[in-house]
């Protein structure tokens, strides 16, 4: 089933979480919160989204962000593909990490 439809912001300023599948764990070790952090600054100075704040845990992150030309949906799809991509050549699997995405 899919998510339900994110409702536009007047301020542009969105909370987002991103959460493991059932809760698991997308934060093995210190290297993928640093990649994770890497690939966030990697797309903040391509889609020139504001980041106010993160918090990373071990099965999810919270995001508090400003968009701007692109949108937020589309920022966070960068994101996340980037870093599944990544995650996913590391542990030497396939499929889905995140929840709803």
């Amino acid at each position: 089933m899919p998510r339900k439809a994110r409702k536009r912001s007047s301020s542009g300023v969105y909370h987002i979480m991103l959460r493991g599948i059932n809760r698991q764990t997308i934060f093995e070790d210190d290297e993928d919160r640093r990649k994770f952090l890497e690939t966030l600054k990697k797309y903040r100075d391509i889609s020139k989204y504001e980041l106010y704040g993160y918090c990373l845990m071990d099965n999810h992150v919270h995001l508090l962000m400003k968009e701007s030309e692109e949108t937020i949906s589309d920022a966070i799809k960068r994101i996340s593909s980037s870093y599944v991509h990544w995650y996913n050549m590391k542990y030497e699997r396939c499929g889905h990490l995140f929840q709803d995405r």
